[in-house]
């Protein structure tokens, strides 16, 4: 695949505190000396909000959809749609990678989508962590990767975040898009990348970080099975 364009959709809901950070360390992303030549989009999807999340994302220079639809699944789905809107080329010249509004990605994070995407794979499916100073840093670690192989071995893991996603746009137009769910569309967009035969990959290369917050802005989302960790394990 050769992007002309990147494009990183983030759904928001009453994120004005968390925001500035995430797009702070995108920023940094976009400003990877590997990307010189591409053109970086930032979409912010503010639904639902009653705080000045959709300020805070124009002040920073980010493109803004402003929805009522109260579903990650459309909200991320709202976002893709005006990012290719505003791309100059077709699908097939741009990647789409998405992340939350209470995460930080690393500076590479882009990079290395796009290098996954020069080398074939039409979507890269990433993993999270917990900040090392939250005290559910390290039972979150020892549950998650309880799949991972001795070292050495590649680490085809489980797991499926919205906040750490990243997909060739015509490959995402051809498996649906993102489904309109309150919670786990993105699992549901990678199984039908999955079903359409296109290649996904894998890889722990590249956490982001993730809030620890125990109250998930999604209903169903990884706050919710954080919370449920945190009972389980007495944290």
């Amino acid at each position: 695949m050769s992007a002309a364009t990147l494009a990183v959709v983030i759904p928001a809901h009453d994120e004005e505190r968390l925001l500035p950070s995430a797009l702070a360390a995108l920023a940094r992303a976009a400003r990877h000396p590997e990307l010189a030549a591409e053109r970086v989009l930032t979409v912010v999807v503010a639904d639902a909000c009653r705080d000045r999340t959709a300020a805070v994302a124009r002040d920073a220079g980010a493109l803004v959809v402003e929805t009522d639809c109260r579903s990650p699944g459309r909200a991320r789905a709202a976002g893709v749609r005006l990012a290719l809107e505003r791309c100059l080329t077709g699908p097939s010249a741009v990647w789409i990678a998405t992340t939350d509004a209470d995460s930080v990605v690393p500076s590479g994070w882009l990079a290395h989508q796009r290098a996954r995407a020069r080398e074939g794979w039409q979507a890269v499916v990433g993993t999270v962590a917990l900040p090392l100073s939250s005290p559910l840093a390290a039972p979150h670690l020892a549950l998650y990767e309880t799949t991972r192989p001795p070292a050495g071995a590649p680490w085809l893991h489980p797991h499926v975040h919205g906040a750490n996603l990243g997909f060739d746009a015509h490959a995402y137009l051809d498996a649906g898009g993102f489904p309109p769910l309150t919670t786990g569309e993105d699992h549901a967009l990678v199984r039908a990348l999955e079903r359409r035969g296109h290649r996904v990959l894998r890889t722990a290369d590249c956490p982001v970080l993730t809030s620890p917050r125990l109250r998930s802005r999604a209903r169903g989302g990884f706050g919710h099975f954080l919370s449920a960790m945190a009972r389980s394990t007495d944290v």
